[in-house]
């Protein structure tokens, strides 16, 4: 089977039929460090320094050969296990690639082809194979991959490969050169000009390129350009190709000018005033700027190029992407860690729509986009007034009123006023609302004025009031992200971070009066969320109230206890500036923004506090998980929903609380059935991860209903993300169970608990488990729910347990197991058995671990339910163990890690090892102990599981200790003693201590022996 392996863009295997997922992050590395030298033998060095870069932890080796385990099983998957792909050579591994297989090998071979062409002339051929070539380029190499981001190891390759595409560019515009097209070069050759500010072949082919179009006057704009970039940056001139380029110029005489166009005779400057208390914005001013094109250093304008570039420095790029340095231009997503001719940094782009990258550098519009009071328009001016100079000739404004009562203004009627500010007789203007448009833009074709267009509803109301291209532009604020208005750049606002909000309330009210009630202030910036237009209002308020103590504010601005009327004051009203973007979507022409209207109500009204992702919405709103994405994706362009990352969607703490005032806009009764559909989804997206952290054999029963059949769950490649998930939904988890217990849901209530097993297995000793258990057994009781009751003794034991409750522990599983034999559920009796072994064998009886064990053994082989089976062979091992039999239960330990191993159930199998390294300390096989050891170890760390840690660390602390090893013991005790201290683990802090007074001891001791340990 061919395997397509690729590199040039995000890391992805193909099996020639369909992506094959490789999952994990540090397999991905591993993957990609072999790939870049495929078929070379990489040491295990070098891929322990891909993996951790200088950080390289003690358990590396242990670590590492579990990421090749995994690797093998991807390669394996990929290629149906026809070869052994990964192997072992000294000193190191080999990852074996076939001919035709790894994209960035073909791309290489077309790049010399390509080198060849060049050098025979044959410009032909030239073109056709830069063609082939960049049709296999996706992307940066590896750019989702962050230890190939640096400039030596094994991301050298990677830069070599950017090199690569970047000189077979530069090839191909020889050709075109050469073929006589200069006209067609000159859009592509800007655009690389501008995000490859200091490479100067990009630079002396568009020279020429404009040049031998006729366009003298720009060509010599991007010389100078690029000489000042060079002498600045790199303190050098231009090279000798450069200064060849600039002569073939200087030996021609210029072409005329066009005339010059009429102007008024005062350019118009319409901008309202800056506010005097504008505060932070630092970054995003910077952004502007530079899309702007204007210094922010200087604010000066950019000499007029055949593109504009922006100046360096531009700083966080539009859609919130971030500039590492080098020019600010609208530049392509995979050039912006290019490398330049000499050894200057690369351009850092700045990511617009595709028209801007094919065009000219600087954009045509700007889009500040933001919420509702998050401060779009103060932004804007305060930028408008920093760039006047670069716009000598006007900056036109107008509130464009895209929400509120008073409907929106139109194009038609501002490109009158326009075109009537810059000189144009009203005689003159057409009827058609194109035609003026195409007039504006001819008025601006030869000027440089700045549009500032506040408040736009959508791109369509915009789109006639913006200028061609030439040297003008458009900076717009708007409620909606705007992402389909052609050749714009977008720079989305947030909520002010929190030293920012200190500094704007110090502003408005005085440093010493906020700094005096610090307790207060924090109350009162909390309640605020962020919002500059409730800080303006809040700090009005105590500007002018100087009596009046910060805390009483606080107290009136307590969420849903009045804060919304508090966060009003004359024309600034906080409900109203909401109320503004959601009339607009819930009156929306369009079906899809009435439908997102709905979900912002239920989101406010069920479900506030807490993110969403489309499969969670899709059950709160009874929709497909397409439809909900969309639907989220229509909230969020219109900021009325956060999308912090990709996939999860949550309210602003205010606009929630808004949300949750539209309440007569639904029934109650179609509220309750939401919450139950998304109650429903997370008591079955808890299974899925219990299912997928345990390998359990048996599961609670499922809801019944056909809107539970129809939900869509999470999936989980491996028991640590689901644990991981889990994790992260805690915070809502424990809200589901309460809100189930109020509908008086017990079927949902203790599912939902019981649902928590998977990420317990690593958390028990939080005791939140605990806490989520008892209030799920408190709900069951009250609604007689027998099953719900036995499944919660059931788990309520097992929580008892790890905790080492052993008298608690032991008492719910006699209570899980008699309400499990009155429903004659072998499958529940067999796994209760097991664990009342593992109960009396944690409590030092090992004959009646070995009763129960052989008791659960035998339900199991009737039950023929294999995974139970191993389950009680590690019961069965761990009683070999206890009655010193050593080399029965190392066998039954190597034979329990060989059926587990694979599974994706970690926990299972660090617990295994971790015992089985015990027995084998016993035994006297150190180097194989020490091994097992550290396996456990490390998949115990990657799971942040901070209980099995600790106790991986007890039983190594005992095999130094065994083995003489008295510095190595201590130093480990001492570890998993600030561990437990840290997390509470009683039973090992007092383990830990035990360990470290024998260790005292035997250093008294005449001789140092050696020990059977603690």
């Amino acid at each position: 089977m061919v395997v397509k392996f690729g590199l040039l863009g995000s890391l992805v295997v193909h099996d020639g039929t369909e992506l094959r997922p490789v999952s994990g992050p540090k397999v991905r590395v591993l993957l990609a460090a072999l790939l870049l030298q495929a078929n070379r033998t990489v040491s295990r060095d070098a891929l322990k320094e891909a993996l951790w870069g200088d950080s390289v932890p003690a358990s590396a080796d242990a670590a590492l050969a579990n990421h090749l385990t995994r690797l093998r099983r991807v390669l394996a998957a990929a290629d149906g296990g026809t070869e052994e792909r990964l192997r072992t050579v000294a000193p190191g591994y080999q990852l074996i690639v076939h001919e035709d297989e790894l994209d960035a090998d073909a791309f290489e071979a077309r790049v010399r082809a390509v080198r060849q062409a060049h050098r025979r002339k044959d410009w032909e051929a030239v073109r056709r194979e830069v063609a082939l070539a960049m049709s296999l380029w996706r992307g940066t190499p590896l750019a989702d991959l962050a230890p190939f981001s640096d400039t030596e190891g094994p991301a050298l390759r990677v830069h070599q490969l950017v090199e690569a595409r970047l000189q077979a560019l530069e090839w191909s515009f020889d050709a075109e050169l050469c073929l006589g097209r200069h006209h067609e070069a000159v859009a592509p050759l800007a655009t690389l000009a501008g995000e490859h500010p200091l490479r100067e072949g990009f630079h002396r082919r568009l020279m020429l390129a404009l040049h031998r179009s006729g366009r003298q006057a720009e060509a010599f704009s991007v010389f100078h350009r690029l000489r000042r970039n060079l002498v600045d940056e790199l303190g050098t001139e231009p090279g000798a190709a450069v200064q060849e380029a600039y002569a073939e110029m200087l030996a021609v005489e210029p072409a005329p000018g066009p005339a010059p166009r009429s102007a008024p005779a005062r350019p118009p400057f319409q901008l309202p005033c800056e506010s005097e208390a504008f505060t932070g914005r630092e970054t995003e001013a910077a952004t502007v700027l530079a899309l702007l094109g204007v210094r922010p250093e200087d604010d000066g304008p950019e000499p007029a190029g055949a593109a504009g570039a922006p100046a360096r420095g531009a700083g966080p790029g539009a859609e919130g992407a971030s500039g590492t340095g080098g020019g600010g231009g609208l530049g392509t997503p995979e050039d912006t860690n290019a490398t330049p001719d000499r050894a200057g940094r690369g351009g850092a782009g700045v990511g617009a729509d595709g028209g801007a990258r094919n065009g000219a550098a600087r954009a045509r519009a700007v889009v500040i986009s933001g919420m509702g009071g998050v401060g779009k328009t103060a932004l804007a001016m305060h930028v408008a007034h920093r760039v006047r100079e670069a716009f000598p000739d006007g900056a036109l404004y107008a509130d464009l009123r895209g929400y509120g009562a008073g409907g929106a203004r139109t194009a038609h009627e501002l490109l009158a006023r326009f075109l009537s500010d810059l000189g144009v007789h009203q005689d003159a203007l057409p009827e058609d609302t194109d035609d003026r448009a195409l007039l504006f833009r001819s008025a601006l074709a030869e000027r440089r004025v700045l549009l500032v267009l506040d408040n736009a509803r959508n791109a369509a109301h915009v789109a006639p009031l913006l200028p061609a291209g030439g040297h003008s532009a458009a900076l717009i604020t708007s409620r909606q992200l705007l992402a389909d208005l052609p050749r714009s750049a977008r720079v989305p606002l947030s909520p002010l971070p929190e030293s920012d909000q200190y500094a704007l309330l110090a502003k408005l009210v005085g440093a010493e009066r906020v700094r005096s009630e610090p307790e207060a202030l924090a109350a009162i910036m909390a309640a605020c969320g962020g919002l500059p237009l409730a800080l303006h209002i809040v700090g009005g308020r105590l500007a002018s109230r100087p009596s009046w103590p910060l805390a009483l504010l606080a107290k009136r601005l307590t969420p849903h206890q009045g804060r919304l009327d508090t966060l009003a004051m004359g024309e600034f009203d906080v409900r109203r500036t909401f109320a503004m973007s959601y009339v607009a979507v819930r009156d929306s022409e369009q079906p899809l923004e009435r439908e997102a209207a709905r979900a912002f109500r239920l989101l406010g009204r069920v479900w506030p506090a807490h993110a969403v992702t489309p499969q969670s919405a899709a059950a709160l709103l009874d929709v497909t998980e397409a439809r909900a994405a969309v639907v989220l994706d229509v909230l969020a362009d219109a900021h009325l929903v956060l999308n912090p990352e990709p996939d999860r969607y949550l309210l602003h703490d205010l606009l929630g609380e808004y949300a949750a005032q539209r309440d007569e806009e639904d029934t109650e009764q179609e509220r309750t059935a939401a919450l139950i559909r998304l109650l429903s989804w997370y008591a079955a997206a808890l299974a899925a991860a219990t299912a997928a952290a345990t390998r359990e054999t048996q599961s609670p029963p499922p809801l019944d209903g056909e809107t539970v059949k129809n939900l869509s769950l999470p999936e989980f490649a491996d028991d640590e993300e689901a644990i991981r998930w889990t994790a992260r939904e805690l915070p809502a988890v424990r809200d589901a169970l309460t809100r189930a217990g109020e509908l008086g849901r017990s079927d949902l209530a203790w599912r939902i608990a019981v649902g928590l097993f998977g990420h317990a297995s690593t958390h028990w000793w939080t005791g939140e488990w605990d806490a989520c258990l008892e209030q799920a057994m408190d709900i069951a009781r009250r609604h007689d729910d027998r099953l719900g009751q036995a499944w919660l003794h059931r788990r309520t034991a097992v929580a008892h347990g790890m905790a080492f409750r052993n008298e608690a522990c032991l008492e719910h599983l006699r209570i899980a197991l008699d309400l499990f034999t009155e429903r004659a559920d072998l499958t529940a009796q067999a796994s209760i058995l097991g664990n009342m072994s593992a109960l009396y064998l944690q409590i030092g009886d090992s004959e009646q671990a070995l009763v129960h064990a052989e008791r659960s053994r035998d339900l199991y082989g009737e039950l023929r339910n294999s995974r139970g089976e191993a389950l009680i062979l590690s019961r069965i091992a761990d009683v070999h163990k206890t009655r010193g039999e050593p080399a029965l239960a190392a066998a039954d330990y190597r034979r329990v890690i060989e059926l587990i191993r694979g599974t994706g159930h970690g926990v299972f199998l660090a617990t295994a090892l971790t015992n089985y390294g015990d027995v084998l300390r016993l035994l006297g096989e150190r180097d194989e102990a020490f091994e097992a050891l550290a396996e456990a170890l490390a998949i115990r760390l990657r799971m942040d599981d901070h209980g099995g840690t600790a106790d991986c660390l007890v039983f190594t602390a005992r095999a130094h200790h065994h083995f003489g090893e008295w510095d190595a013991a201590r130093e480990t005790w001492e570890r998993c003693l600030e561990l437990a201290r840290r997390y509470n683990i009683a039973k090992r802090i007092d383990e830990c201590l035990e360990g470290l007074k024998a260790l005292a001891s035997q250093a008294l001791a005449p001789r140092p022996g050696r020990s059977p340990g603690p």
